[in-house]
């Protein structure tokens, strides 16, 4: 079922939608989920360094876009039954080499036929920017 714009998602619902799939594969942790945004956290393990021994930008790219996508989720209007993404953008500003990466995403505009949602990536022990994040998704309804 949905979740409904009255109802947001719970992190048990949303970390248990990620089994089976690319985020449990990545290790990404749901931490929150409220009218704030959402929060995931990802440890920085060496399946996810790029062969030049940084972290892999697609790790990174996978972090924040699942965080929007789980925001959009947890607001998707009554009657739509899901979201597509349109369009994302994002800026590598530095990278890990060990420790964990945080991604909290931000609504921006949140419309009955489109969200964007604004993330930021960052080294959660050293607080340091790593990456900035912009997403567009659909908001999809049944056909009739």
């Amino acid at each position: 079922m949905p979740a409904r714009a009255d109802r947001m998602t719970t992190i048990d619902e949303l970390n248990q939608r990620s089994q089976g799939c690319l985020p449990a594969h990545l290790g990404l942790v749901v931490t929150r989920c409220d009218a704030d945004g959402v929060h995931i956290q990802m440890a920085v393990t060496p399946p996810l360094m790029a062969p030049n021994g940084y972290l892999h930008a697609g790790a990174i790219l996978t972090l924040a876009d699942t965080c929007a996508g789980y925001g959009c989720m947890s607001r998707l209007p009554e009657g739509a039954t899901g979201f597509t993404t349109l369009e994302l953008k994002s800026n590598h500003l530095a990278t890990a080499l060990e420790g964990t990466v945080a991604c909290v995403a931000r609504p921006v505009h949140a419309g009955r036929t489109t969200q964007v949602w604004d993330a930021t990536v960052t080294h959660l022990e050293s607080g340091r920017t790593l990456a900035l994040f912009r997403c567009t998704q659909l908001v999809l309804y049944p056909r009739g």
